[in-house]
C-alpha cells in the first residue's frame, strides 16, 4: 500500500513537470519571441531603410488672405449739372482717358466763348496803346510833346497788359470749367454699378459710378511674427516669391510688395501684401485665397522622412545601418519640417537611414533589411514577410529554426 501511494505521488509529479514545460514553450511561442540563431542569440531586426536626398529646400509660410485692388476710385462729377450721355455700361473694361459721362455744357461753353472775347478785346485795346506809346516816343524825341505825356501812356501800356494776363487767366478757368463736363475713366479698370442715366442731375456729391484696378493686383495677409527676420532678410536679397491659390485652381505666382512698419501686439502678426500680374483676371477683388511665401531657400539640405527621426531625453537622433549590418545612432537637428519629410543637420545623404523596426534598436543592434536575402540567425530566405522565420516572428507566428526541438 505504501509503494502505491509512493509510485502514485512521483506519477502526479512527472504530470506536473510536463504541464509546466509545455506551458512555458507555448507562452514563448504566443509572445512572438523573436528567432533565436545559433548559441541562443537573438537574430537580426527587420527594418526598412532609405537613402537621404540632397537637394534645395524651400521654406515655405502660408497664411490666408484676402485679393484687394490697388487702387479703385469713385467717380464723382465736379460739378451741378444734367447728365447729357453715358459712353460706358456696367463691368466694362476701360482704359485711362477713356471717356464716360458726358454732362450738358451749354452754360460753360458760354463762359468760354464770353472770355475768350474779353481776351480778344484786351489784346485789341493793348495793341491800340502800345501804338500810342511808340508814337508819343518818337514825338517826344523830336521834342514836340512833354515827357509827362510819355509815361502817361506808358502805364496805360502797363495796364492793359495786366488787364489781358487777368481775363486770359478768366478764360482758362472757364474752359476747365467746360471739361469737367467730360468726365473720363482716371485709370484703367473696371466699371462696377452705374447709379446715373441720361436726363439725371447729379452733383459733386453724387457717385457716379466706381472703377477698381485689376491688372496688377495685390492680396493682403498676415504673417506671425516669428518669421520677420527671415522675411527682411529676403526682401534685402531680392524678389521674394509668393503663391496664392483660390480653392483647387492653379497657383498664381506673384511676389512680395509690402511688409507694414508695425507688428500687431494683440495678435503678433504683421501685415503683408503680394502683387501679382492679373491680366487673365484670375484674381477678383474681396476674394478668399491661401497665400504662401518663401522667405528662404536652404542650399543642398538633406531630406530625410520625418518617420526616421527619434527624439527622446537624450536628444534628437536617427538610426543608420553601418557596412556590417548593425544600427548606429546619429544626431540629427531639425532645420525645416514639411508634410512628411525634414531637412536636417548631422547627416552627409550617403547614410542608410532605418524608417521602420527603430523602436526594437539599440546601437550595434544587428539589422537586416525587409525584404532581402540572408535572415536571422544564419536562416535562408527573405525577411521581408515571404516566408523564413523573420515572417513568423513579425507576426506573432510560432517561428521554428533548424535544430528545433
Amino acid at each position: 500500500m505504501k509503494k502505491n501511494t509512493i509510485g502514485v505521488v512521483i506519477g502526479a509529479l512527472a504530470i506536473a513537470g510536463g504541464t509546466a514545460w509545455y506551458l512555458s514553450k507555448g507562452e514563448d511561442h504566443a509572445a512572438g519571441a523573436a528567432p533565436k540563431g545559433k548559441g541562443g542569440q537573438q537574430g537580426p531586426t527587420v527594418v526598412n531603410v532609405v537613402a537621404p536626398q540632397v537637394r534645395d529646400v524651400p521654406i515655405v509660410q502660408a497664411s490666408n488672405g484676402t485679393v484687394t485692388p490697388v487702387s479703385t476710385v469713385d467717380l464723382h462729377p465736379q460739378t451741378t449739372a444734367t447728365i447729357r450721355k453715358v459712353h460706358i455700361k456696367e463691368g466694362d473694361f476701360v482704359k485711362a482717358g477713356q471717356l464716360m459721362f458726358t454732362l450738358d455744357d451749354r452754360t460753360d461753353q458760354a463762359n468760354v466763348d464770353k472770355a475768350q472775347a474779353q481776351v480778344a478785346k484786351d489784346e485789341a485795346t493793348l495793341a491800340d496803346l502800345e501804338r500810342q506809346y511808340k508814337r508819343a516816343q518818337d514825338l517826344f524825341a523830336q521834342h514836340f510833346i512833354a515827357q509827362s505825356q510819355v509815361d502817361s501812356l506808358k502805364s496805360q501800356v502797363d495796364s492793359a497788359r495786366a488787364v489781358l494776363k487777368a481775363d486770359a487767366a478768366a478764360a482758362q478757368s472757364s474752359r476747365v470749367s467746360a471739361s469737367f463736363t467730360s468726365i473720363r475713366s482716371p485709370m484703367s479698370g473696371r466699371v462696377g454699378g452705374i447709379n446715373v442715366y441720361a436726363g439725371s442731375l447729379v452733383q459733386p456729391a453724387t457717385s457716379l459710378t466706381t472703377i477698381t484696378q485689376l491688372d496688377p493686383i495685390t492680396v493682403a495677409f498676415t504673417l506671425p511674427e516669428s518669421a520677420l527676420g527671415d522675411l527682411l532678410a529676403a526682401q534685402r536679397a531680392g524678389r521674394v516669391p509668393v503663391e496664392a491659390t483660390v480653392g483647387d485652381a492653379k497657383p498664381v505666382l506673384g511676389q512680395l510688395s509690402f511688409v507694414d512698419n508695425a507688428v500687431d501686439p494683440v495678435a503678433g502678426t504683421i501685415k503683408v501684401k503680394a502683387e501679382f500680374d492679373n491680366a487673365g483676371a484670375r484674381l477678383w477683388p474681396g476674394q478668399y485665397v491661401n497665400a504662401r511665401v518663401t522667405v528662404q531657400t536652404l542650399k543642398n539640405a538633406v531630406v530625410i522622412p520625418q518617420s526616421a527621426v527619434v527624439t527622446s531625453a537624450r536628444g534628437t537622433f536617427v538610426y543608420a545601418m553601418q557596412p556590417d549590418q548593425t544600427a548606429a545612432q546619429v544626431p540629427v537637428q531639425k532645420l525645416y519640417a514639411f508634410g512628411q519629410e525634414a531637412a536636417v543637420t548631422g547627416l552627409k545623404g550617403d547614410e542608410k537611414v532605418i524608417t521602420e523596426g527603430k523602436q526594437n534598436l539599440r546601437p550595434g543592434s544587428k539589422v537586416h533589411v525587409a525584404g532581402t536575402g540572408g535572415g536571422a540567425g544564419g536562416r535562408k530566405g527573405g525577411s521581408g514577410g515571404t516566408g523564413g522565420g523573420s515572417a513568423a516572428a513579425s507576426t506573432g507566428g510560432p517561428a521554428k529554426s533548424k535544430g528545433a526541438a
